[in-house]
């Protein structure tokens, strides 16, 4: 009985120990273990595919040494590698995309995603050209990877205004494991030089021309009492508003070209759509004929967020007389929707309208820029720079069938995410 007990403990020792004999076999790295205790060391050197043991001088008061060399681009499948880098490339704000030899995309980081508009997820395994949206010959990382030559600040003048960067990785026997692209847009360097345009002639439009105005505006309220009804009519229904409107005009465009105060509060943000937006855009949408119709994300259902409720009232307001403004049919639809995508609150504002021309959506948000014979352009402007107050981005897409106009967050597990 004891002999069999004794059989099957060291068949059981034995099976441990071709267990631990695999494992080590398996791990793709060179190491060192030295255990005093028991006085053996094993060494496993790179391209081994068993240890080495040796014998060492045993101490009970020596702890277990354990040393490793680990190479990442031979010893760890690069895919793990581009797992680890993901979450921290999505840091920085500029576009970095990973492909392979054949320009399938093995990496994209959140920049990248977001400002072409894609999902992040579904990108992955797709040919850069999805991506992008150009002809393979426009494209720079399949350049550099035909020719076989890094790009260095290589400049885009395409619809991604900025500088490329290509470096390669590659494999043992000399070919391309990996191109690695990074992208860095000049767009916000073009905007900021906008704003600072727009800066100084806001600032000049402020005192050569608001102080007048009041002044007049002043003395027409004062000489109107003593005027004929007809002309103090005239006043009243016609000089003084388009006096207001004036200098509505000169508020609108001081507010874009400096940052305004911002008074941030936490709300629900599906309450907020729902009520605060949803009851302002009511009374107008019976007045226009428009159906509006909202779409919220259940996973926001309790989201909370930090912003002021009085400029992104403002926005959506913007956005409905836009669309009002554009509309040619009888009726119109306008759907508010949410949704939760990657790290992103996105909130989208649709119209089936006509559209907006593509000549012209690319300065839909240039101050001054307006396609309506009444309009100041200063709407989607002044739109956009309260979002990006709240440190988020807006953008626009249109075809046909309507208009489109995307509002993203960052998405932060607690409240709040947005601070002045």
């Amino acid at each position: 009985m004891n002999d069999r007990l004794v059989q099957s403990q060291i068949e059981e020792l034995e099976r441990k120990l071709r267990a631990y004999e695999r494992l080590i076999e398996k791990l793709p790295f060179p190491f060192t273990f030295a255990d005093y205790e028991s006085g053996i060391a094993i060494e496993k050197k790179r391209g081994d595919v068993r240890p080495h043991l040796r014998t060492i001088p045993p101490s009970l008061e020596k702890e277990a040494e354990w040393q490793w060399d680990i190479d990442l681009h031979r010893d760890v499948p690069f895919e793990k590698v581009e797992a680890f880098l993901t979450p921290l490339l999505d840091l920085v704000p500029h576009h970095i995309v990973f492909v392979d030899a054949q320009g399938i995309i093995t990496l994209c980081n959140l920049q990248a995603a977001v400002d072409t508009g894609v999902d992040r997820d579904a990108i992955i395994g797709k040919h850069i050209r999805e991506l992008l949206k150009l002809p393979d010959e426009l494209i720079a990382t399949l350049e550099s990877l035909e020719k076989g030559e890094p790009l260095y600040n290589y400049e885009v003048l395409d619809r991604f205004y900025g500088i490329v960067n290509t470096r390669f990785i590659y494999n043992d026997d000399g070919s391309i494991k990996r191109v690695i692209s990074m992208f860095q847009s000049l767009n916000m360097m073009k905007e900021t030089e906008k704003l600072a345009v727009a800066g100084r002639i806001a600032a000049g439009i402020a005192h050569e021309i608001r102080n007048p105005l009041t002044t007049v505006r002043g003395y027409l309220q004062l000489l109107k009492s003593d005027l004929p009804d007809r002309i103090a009519s005239l006043v009243e229904r016609l000089l003084i508003p388009e006096l207001d409107r004036a200098n509505d005009i000169i508020t609108d465009f001081l507010n874009i070209a400096k940052p305004a105060d911002v008074k941030m509060e936490t709300f629900n943000l599906h309450r907020f759509l729902r009520d605060d937006v949803g009851v302002l855009l009511q009374s107008e949408a019976l007045l226009h004929n428009v159906d509006v119709h909202f779409d919220l994300d259940d996973q926001l259902d309790d989201y909370e967020m930090n912003g002021d409720r009085s400029q992104l009232l403002q926005v959506f307001l913007n956005l409905f007389r836009n669309a009002v403004e554009a509309k040619v049919a009888k009726t119109m639809r306008v759907s508010i929707c949410s949704r939760k995508i990657n790290h992103l609150v996105q909130l989208r504002f649709c119209d089936d309208g006509p559209g907006i021309p593509p000549s012209v959506i690319d300065h839909v948000f240039d101050p001054f820029f307006s396609t309506k014979e009444t309009g100041t352009g200063l709407g989607l402007s002044l739109s956009k720079k309260i979002v990006e107050l709240h440190r988020g981005t807006m953008k626009v897409q249109s075809d046909a069938h309507g208009t489109c106009f995307l509002i993203e967050f960052p998405l932060c597990s607690q409240p709040p995410f947005l601070s002045s």
